[in-house]
């Protein structure tokens, strides 16, 4: 995004019952019960969910007691976690089925150690991780406060809120800010379309979300209720599953960063972290968070590329967007390097991630997350590599 002028950026973010976002919950839940099973498992799941249907399918190397049942079994829990038990999609009656299979053999011998052999990246790619100070989290302040709408509305309706009464699981909400020299200043607009029961009117439930928008925007930063659009096509009864298909992976942007940071390409859910798709994604995020909490610069923009089957990354670079404080790039991309071990190896050892920790990044983004030391979630969030980026650029 530009640093001078005026001008408007949008960024969106989908609930954790979105077609999608059912697909995603369900890949991870699978990921997680076989690294809880054997923490060196590797999975590439992916799922289709529609019409009281879901599909499981992908390659897999795990203990054989990680059985299509228990992943059938494992499937209608998350769902009825999610909060779906409609005609069209019901966590009880939905048909599932398991076509996983083994991993491919040359992808295999590729990724794996052996001898002096380092374990290799899982695939080709490209991978961005960004950071900025529009919010405390370190993130874009469009999808940040797109996520927390959703994230509310999701928190009242599980609680049982009289507030929120009627309202279903499959949402998406859409935010529009204001910047003037590269900072947000207000909300020009915002949408949130919400699935809702039988009978409830447009304008009631525009009354009930206005105030709870309000709330989670900074103050004074509510849009003019003319710009506030609630299920703009009048009525959204049939949702989920059942309204439209699912798949993993098709959210990568509200996964990410809202559009504000370039994109690899790469899916995450689903995938365990010898995939650099995954894994180095959040080793960028966590280089790039750190950069920025240093004080070294107000937004920083850093891309990793990999080639499958080698363990050394072929590229580090790094964009301060002019905000660098006095910071030389190629020195800060040389104390990148020197501060992680950037194979995917070590990118896995240093951010302890061959651990069943995934199921909760399936929803409302994988970055601007809370750290949890005790659940070992989110560790890429963390800010321990600020004394050594000081130290290395004499700070």
């Amino acid at each position: 995004m530009r640093d001078t002028g005026e001008y408007l950026f949008t960024s969106e973010s989908v609930s954790e019952g979105h077609p999608d976002k059912v697909a995603d919950r369900i890949s991870d839940t699978v990921l997680d019960a076989f690294l809880a099973a054997d923490p060196y498992s590797r999975v590439a799941c992916e799922t289709l969910v529609t019409t009281n249907r879901v599909v499981l399918a992908g390659e897999t190397r795990g203990p054989e007691s990680v059985t299509p049942e228990l992943l059938c079994h494992l499937t209608r829990l998350a769902i009825k976690d999610i909060g779906y038990e409609q005609d069209g999609f019901h966590w009880q009656n939905a048909d599932i089925a398991c076509h996983l299979h083994s991993q491919s053999a040359d992808i295999a011998q590729g990724v794996d150690s052996a001898g002096n052999k380092d374990e290799g990246a899982g695939d080709q790619g490209i991978m961005f991780g960004y950071a900025c100070r529009e919010t405390e989290t370190l993130m874009p302040a469009p999808l940040y406060y797109a996520h927390e709408i959703l994230r509310t509305i999701r928190d009242l309706r599980k609680a049982g809120d009289r507030s929120v009464h009627g309202l279903l699981p499959d949402a998406k909400s859409q935010v529009t800010l204001q910047y003037i020299d590269g900072k947000p200043v207000r909300a020009t607009s915002v949408v949130v379309s919400t699935q809702h029961e039988a009978g409830m009117e447009q304008a009631e439930i525009k009354r009930l979300l206005w105030p709870l928008v309000e709330a989670t925007l900074p103050k004074g930063w509510m849009c003019p209720e003319a710009e506030f659009h609630v299920n703009p096509t009048g009525q959204f009864v049939i949702g989920g599953p059942d309204g439209d298909c699912g798949l993993t992976g098709r959210k990568i942007i509200v996964d990410t960063y809202g559009g504000a940071s370039p994109h690899g390409g790469g899916a995450f859910s689903g995938k365990d972290p010898t995939k650099v798709d995954r894994s180095a994604a959040y080793a960028c995020r966590y280089l790039a968070k750190n950069v920025v909490a240093s004080g070294l610069a107000d937004r920083c923009t850093l891309q990793i590329s990999y080639a499958i089957g080698v363990s050394r990354p072929l590229s580090v670079y790094v964009d301060l967007h002019g905000t660098g404080k006095d910071v030389d790039e190629a020195k800060l991309e040389k104390a990148l390097r020197d501060a992680m071990n950037l194979s995917p190896r070590g990118i896995r050892e240093h951010l302890k991630m061959n651990r069943p920790i995934y199921v909760p990044t399936s929803a409302y983004g994988h970055f601007g997350r809370e750290p949890d030391d005790d659940k070992g979630t989110f560790t890429w969030e963390r800010t321990d590599l600020v004394p050594a980026l000081k130290a290395a650029l004499g700070r």
